[in-house]
């Protein structure tokens, strides 16, 4: 009996199961909100570790899609421009091997611990309101690594136009290092980029932010949206701005229609309970 005790405390770990009772309220001990937040992050990491083993084994795979959009912007420049990439220091092809494979086990992994996000998120909504999530936190993941996409297809014209910078008889030798830094930048700024409307309606949710507020500051989230695109985007062109705000400003749109939806039938669910607020006691 006691030999099983250290592999129940270990698997104790990643349960986060409350040991106290849960109140008629849906509230939990504080111990328990830690304890399940430890488990999660836990699971999350595992999951990242595992993926990261696993993208060891794809390293040329990776490597390849990595230099895919240098080498083509380098054959849009054909001969105006002589450039190359190198790498430098004894360390670097290793760190540059991890970090590709972490980079890697991060955007694949994403709908799992971006799950495990909102799933701890989720036990302080309404019943209602956790319907709404489940549907994004299935959504969220998927969204990520379409940004993550939409900003691999943009990154050719970015190097070009940067790369195109470069003066007549000059050869412009690109650390790989520098170079891979920027892609990751680009990618996350994409991928990160596609949550922040998924983020609004979890806020709309949580009643902080109504439809109607979104509608009225709509103009200005408009200008923010150009703003961010044009400070978020390493590179100077128009295009790759383009791409980041036009798919950020057709998300906000939905993001104010699932707001106003919301609202609309959370009106109807306080008109049907005597439009009690939630720390209102009832009189019954």
């Amino acid at each position: 009996m006691a030999s099983s005790t250290p592999l129940s405390g270990i698997f104790g770990l990643f349960s986060g199961k409350p040991r106290h009772p849960v109140g008629a309220d849906g509230r939990m001990a504080l111990t328990d909100h830690l304890r399940e937040l430890r488990a999660r992050l836990l699971r999350s990491a595992l999951v990242l570790v595992a993926a990261f083993v696993v993208s060891l084994f794809f390293y040329e795979q990776l490597l390849d899609l990595i230099e895919a959009p240098y080498l083509d912007a380098r054959a849009q420049l054909g001969d105006e421009v002589e450039s190359e990439i190198v790498i430098t220091g004894v360390t670097q092809p290793l760190m540059l091997q991890l970090k590709l494979a972490g980079v890697a086990a991060i955007v694949v992994s994403s709908p799992y611990w971006l799950m495990q996000i909102w799933g701890f998120i989720v036990p302080g909504l309404h019943p209602q309101e956790k319907r709404w999530t489940r549907v994004f936190a299935a959504i969220a993941g998927p969204l990520f690594i379409a940004g993550v996409a939409l900003g691999y297809y943009v990154l050719p014209k970015g190097i070009e136009v940067l790369i195109g910078f470069t003066p007549v008889d000059v050869t412009n030798l690109v650390d790989f290092g520098d170079f891979f830094s920027f892609v990751v930048r680009m990618l996350l700024v994409f991928g990160i980029a596609m949550e922040i409307p998924l983020f609004v309606i979890m806020l709309n949710l949580a009643g902080v932010v109504s439809g109607k507020t979104i509608g009225r500051y709509r103009p200005w989230i408009i200008i923010g949206t150009f703003v961010f695109a044009a400070v978020a985007t390493p590179s100077t062109d128009p295009f790759s701005m383009l791409m980041l705000a036009i798919p950020m400003l057709v998300l906000f749109v939905v993001a104010e229609i699932v707001a106003r939806l919301v609202d609309r039938a959370r009106g109807r669910g306080e008109a049907a309970t005597g439009q009690w607020d939630d720390d209102e006691t009832s009189p019954i």
